[in-house]
């Protein structure tokens, strides 16, 4: 994330530039990085935002000793374009991980998509290479899953996870089960060598991944600075957890899942300390985009909080996302290499960390475009001092009784010609639109439209990755399918234009 738009530049220049500087000679070891990227996680999941039942103990204990960011955004509402917007430090509308093929609608990487991340982007793995990082992905890649498109072409050095969601189970004939990785080669497939129960919800890759991210950081923390991408996928419908965590939660099976990946993260943080690695280690914790109220409540969370978030186009909730970094040390030290603190222990930033004279500083003023796919959906400006939320296209869905009147629908509909303006400061969640006939509408609108036009006519489109579906490139023989008796026969291939819903 993110993921994560009010980041992105922030992420590729201020870490990996400032990372390289370290590296020059005579100068200390360059700061791990562990990046921790949920899957639909909402901004009021987690305790210190808010949930009551306060099941996260290491994230909230994690923004108490470092910082939480309240207003913190993903790039768009669906996984892929979240992530290539992450990992790129490029808007999905810029890497090409956008679709043309129908007016204000999201896309993402099912396995019949033809797409994903295009050579020309560099992604922060590979930048970081170039400082002499070891970089691992654990979990879900989500950029494409043909060859061109493996995260070991990209920066990565390792990989252990899948290039796709966990759903299933497929029958292997009309559409073959999702592989899962280590390195180059499958090593087996969801719902067979990975099992998920769908009845009861358990499943173990969780404990999985968490012992790959402990075993990587054991091998490089005293070797090489490392870069860490744990993206774990448990609460992504079907909901998932180990058997330990299942029937624990006040939460049903998706608080199940949300305690687990908290104690992992636990752990971790627990291990860099006794590495006594933790002081040059920044951690960062995040989603890709809000929570699938799609799924709710069975799948999903509909927890009552401040914001109300779903992976749909675009209601501004779905990119408010969770955002904290540890800062193990010096807390609220301003590091010479990165930002990692400012102010005190627990200190909520009002935005993001300032980039005091650094590369890809962005002023508190600068605007920021939400559901950067086609077209423009949102746009955010002003975030300390007058935060405004223009707002040109909605549809979602919502949790029983939290129906904004007026806001919400189950609609997709177009408001480029009144937009709905939000003042984040006195409304952060976004329920009270400002009166169009009111004075602070019409300065707002103004001062918007003016900074929208002039990002759209400096805008350059990337080529849309997103919009060729093929049944024959699913993945039907991946690397290694053949060691394994795994390969299946792919049908003829027949490209055609996908259809996206969302």
């Amino acid at each position: 994330m993110a993921a994560v738009v009010a980041a992105t530049r922030w992420w590729r220049l201020l870490l990996v530039l400032s990372a390289a500087g370290m590296g020059a000679s005579g100068a200390p070891q360059p700061p791990n990085i562990l990046l921790l990227l949920m899957d639909d996680m909402g901004w009021g999941d987690l305790g210190v935002y808010g949930e009551p039942s306060r099941e996260t103990p290491n994230l909230d204990r994690m923004a108490a000793e470092g910082m939480l960011f309240p207003n913190f955004y993903s790039a768009n509402p669906l996984c892929s374009p979240s992530r290539a917007a992450l990992l790129t430090g490029r808007l999905p509308i810029r890497n090409g991980f956008y679709t043309t093929n129908a007016h204000a609608r999201n896309a993402y990487t099912p396995q019949e998509i033809v797409g994903g991340i295009p050579d020309s982007e560099q992604l922060l793995p590979e930048l970081l290479k170039k400082a002499g990082y070891v970089s691992k992905i654990v979990g879900k890649w989500h950029l494409g899953h043909r060859p061109q498109f493996h995260p070991l072409k990209h920066g990565f050095d390792e990989w252990f996870g899948s290039p796709n969601c966990h759903f299933g189970p497929y029958d292997n004939k009309a559409r073959p089960n999702i592989p899962v990785y280590r390195d180059w080669e499958m090593v087996g497939r969801y719902y067979e060598e990975f099992p998920i129960n769908l009845k009861t919800g358990e499943a173990n890759l969780t404990q999985i991944y968490l012992q790959e991210a402990l075993d990587f950081i054991k091998r490089q923390a005293r070797h090489h600075p490392f870069f860490l991408y744990w993206a774990v996928d448990a609460t992504h419908a079907p909901v998932y957890a180990s058997k330990p965590f299942l029937g624990t939660s006040q939460r049903g099976r998706y608080g199940d899942a949300v305690r687990e990946i908290d104690d992992s993260i636990g752990k971790m943080l627990e291990l860099l300390q006794d590495l006594h690695v933790a002081d040059n280690t920044f951690v960062f914790f995040t989603s890709d985009n809000g929570a699938a109220l799609i799924s709710a409540p069975e799948q999903g969370e509909c927890s009552p909080s401040l914001l109300t978030v779903s992976p749909q186009p675009a209601w501004p909730s779905w990119a408010s996302v969770p955002g904290i970094a540890a800062c193990e040390g010096r807390p609220g030290h301003r590091s010479p290499s990165i930002v990692t603190c400012e102010g005190r222990p627990g200190h909520r930033s009002p935005s993001i960390a300032a980039c005091e004279g650094r590369p890809g500083h962005r002023s508190s003023d600068e605007p920021l475009g939400h559901g950067q796919t086609w077209p423009l959906m949102a746009v955010v400006q002003g975030l300390q001092d007058t935060p405004s939320l223009l707002f040109s296209l909605q549809g979602i869905d919502f949790c029983p009784g939290q129906n904004v009147s007026g806001v919400t629908t189950h609609n997709l509909e177009d408001h480029t010609k009144l937009p709905l303006i939000f003042h984040l400061g006195r409304d952060p969640g976004e329920r009270f639109p400002l009166s169009f006939a009111s004075a602070e509408y019409q300065e707002a609108l103004s001062r918007i439209t003016s900074v929208v036009q002039q990002h759209q006519e400096a805008l350059v489109p990337g080529q849309p990755q997103l919009n060729v579906c093929n049944w024959a490139v699913m993945n039907w023989a991946p690397p290694g399918c053949e060691k394994l008796g795994k390969c299946l026969t792919p049908p003829e291939s027949i490209p055609k234009k996908c259809l996206w819903s969302h």
